[in-house]
This record gives structure tokens, sequence and C-alpha cells, in this order.
């Protein structure tokens, strides 16, 4: 839904980073602290007791295992459409999927919003299937609605509490409050009404912005009647919401300049760069020293872009070796995603980490071939007034 700051890696995927923020330990605490005294009292045993432990957790992983395959939602369908995925990522107020750019049509814009609800919605719907089977209509619905006299097991308790969750994630989320996935249903449904994604998002923005209000107006209502927690919690929310899509409306006065405008219109076609398989000793003489640049793009035999080389790696290898080195043995290791399509809209390269990091990206055909290299200063240009 949003995005946090600094992160912890967890895992990788397919080469998607799945990550978790700091905030994500404080709400992890949070819950399975009082999920222990919820089950403690439905088992009438202390919450100290190890089976109302287990159960928290348990119920815990399961509430940040939907998480991430809501935010896999997004992202297998985004994939799908072309649109690559960099970082998945779990902090206090649910998950993002990092992506390369935005969506290129309506249709694209829906698939991929409507992608994590879908999900969410499939949990659910087997989870309340399980309950009913094994519990019983009626108890399962005393388990879901979290009463401490349910006449169910700890275990289809849990179950009942997970369905409760993500029916309720399932619900906000479809709230049109952009930049939730609801208000990015919104913004694509604009959108193929209008054919103007500009005015489709300040449109889903404004109404993000109302929601937003709503939110802290709520928090706050609820705070002063005694629900501390949870008003605080709603009103960060409107915050949250409120300041994104207010960032998201500002943000279209620059990408409208940008409206079919490709990479491939602005970038250099005469990139230079270092064969994989040339030798570190040519590579240091023949290029990191005749044109002083503190990196340069790698192709295999057939043109590929393989990733780049920076000269740290290459002057980190001893002397006796450098004649027998390759610079394909050496290429950064993040450099997986230091390259763009040529056909990619522009706009997509506004706020992309590797292009701030390292001043330029590689651009690629649709075979993956090299053909050309784009840079800030070239993005630059293009963003200033005619």
């Amino acid at each position: 839904m949003f995005g946090g700051g600094n992160s912890i890696t967890l895992f990788r995927v397919k080469g998607i980073r799945v990550a978790v923020d700091w905030s994500w330990f404080l709400v992890l605490f949070l819950v399975i602290f009082w999920l222990s005294n919820f089950y403690g009292d439905l088992l009438g045993v202390p919450s100290s007791s190890s089976e109302p432990y287990l159960l928290a957790v348990a119920s815990a992983a399961g509430f940040f295992g939907s998480i991430l395959l809501h935010e896999f939602g997004h992202a297998i369908v985004a994939l799908r459409n072309g649109i690559g995925i960099s970082t998945i990522r779990l902090w206090i107020f649910g998950g993002v999927a990092e992506m390369d750019r935005e969506s290129d049509s309506a249709g694209t814009e829906f698939k991929v919003a409507i992608g994590g609800p879908v999900v969410t919605a499939l949990i659910a719907v087997v989870l309340v299937a399980i309950g009913v089977l094994v519990s019983g209509g009626s108890a399962f619905s005393d388990a879901v609605t979290l009463r401490v006299d349910a006449d169910t097991s700890g275990v289809m308790a849990m179950v009942g509490w997970l369905a409760a969750i993500n029916l309720i994630v399932l619900v906000f989320n479809l709230l049109p409050a952009f930049p939730m996935d609801g208000g990015r249903v919104v913004r694509a449904i604009a959108w193929k009404v209008t054919g103007n994604r500009s005015s489709a998002t300040r449109f889903a923005a404004g109404l993000g912005r109302i929601f937003g209000y709503l939110f802290i107006a709520l928090g706050l209502l609820l705070v002063f009647r005694g629900v501390i927690f949870s008003g605080i919690w709603l009103a960060l929310i409107g915050f949250l919401i409120n300041g994104s899509a207010r960032a998201a409306s500002a943000q279209t006065t620059v990408t409208s300049q940008l409206e079919g405008v490709s990479v491939e219109d602005v970038m250099d076609e005469s990139p230079v760069a270092i064969p994989a398989s040339m030798s570190v000793e040519r590579a240091l003489d023949e290029y990191f020293l005749r044109y002083q640049w503190s990196w340069f793009p790698v192709t295999d035999d057939q043109g590929l872009f393989a990733g780049i080389v920076v000269r740290e790696a290459v002057d980190g290898v001893a002397e006796t070796e450098r004649l027998t080195a390759t610079v394909g043995e050496h290429l950064d290791s993040n450099s997986h995603g230091f390259h763009i399509r040529q056909d990619a809209p522009l706009e997509s390269l506004l706020g992309n980490a590797d292009m701030r990091k390292f001043g330029a990206l590689m651009v690629t055909d649709q075979t993956g071939h090299l053909a050309g290299v784009v840079t800030i200063e070239q993005l630059g240009r293009a963003l200033k007034p005619v």
C-alpha cells in the first residue's frame, strides 16, 4: 500500500527482494502480545502459557504471510505485463511492491491494482471454507468476531482471526482512496474514460485526500472517545494517504511533460561497453585509465547486457591475476536492475534508485541487447519547459 524507509532483506524470489522495515517488528510484537491475551482468555489459560503464545506467533506469521501474498499478487500481474519488480517491502502500515515503472495503459493499471485484492479475497474464502467445514457455521462465526466464548479450538480460532483480518484488509484496500488499491482502480477507470492518465491521477488523488481527511477526523474522534490506539493508528493512515495523494497530484505536473516520450527518444545510442570476456588488465588500460569513469556497462559475446563493472572491483583484483581474470567475473552483484527497455516511458525513470546512484541507466532493446544509455542530464533536459 505504501512504502517504508530502510529495510532488512529476508530472502529473494526470482530476483525480487523481500524485505521488512524496522517498524514491521513493532507491529509483530503488538500482534503477538494482543493475540496471546485473546487466546489465553479463549482457552481459559494464562496468556503466558505456551499454547496461547504459539498460536499468537502462528497468527502473526499467517497475517504477514497474507500481506506478502497480497503484494505478490500485484507483482505477478505487473511482471506479466512487462513491469519489473525490484522489492516487496513490509512495514508498519502494510506492504508495497516497488515497480520500476508505471503502467502504460488503463487496462494494465487496473489489472495490477486488482491483483492484490484478488489474492486476499481468495485467502479469505479458503479460510472461511475451512472454518465452516471443521467447526460449523455458528461456532466459526463466533471465532471470526473474536468472541472469547466461541465453541471452537485454538487452531480454528486462529483460522477465524486470519479470515477476519484478511476481510478487513480486503475492504480497507478497496476503498477509493488513492494510492491504495481501490484508488488505483478508480484511476484506471477514470483513465479509460478520459484517455488521459494525468487527469485521472488528479481525480483519484483528490478522492484520496478526501478519504485521508475523513480518516484523520474519525481517528481523532476515536481518541476523544477513549479508543486511543485505534484512533491514532487511523489518523496516521489518514495523514499518509493525504500526503501520498498530494504528492501524486503534484507529480502529474511533471509527468505530463513526458507523456508520449519514451527512453529511446532521449538516449545516447553509442554507449561505451566492455566485453565480458576481456581481461581485467586490458579493461583497466583501455577503459578505466583512458576514460577515467568509475563504472562501465558490460556485454557478452552476443551484445546482450550482462551488468556493470565498477573501478573498485577491478582494482581489487590481484596484479598477478589480472591477465587471466575476466571482467565478466567481477560484475557488480546489484547491477541486474541497472537497465531499462528502450520502449519504456521516460517518466518511469523518475525516482529510479539506480539512476540516482550511478547518474545513468543502460538501455536495452526487446531482446536484451545493449541499445544505449540515458543519463540524469538527458532526463533533466526533457523536463525543462519548452
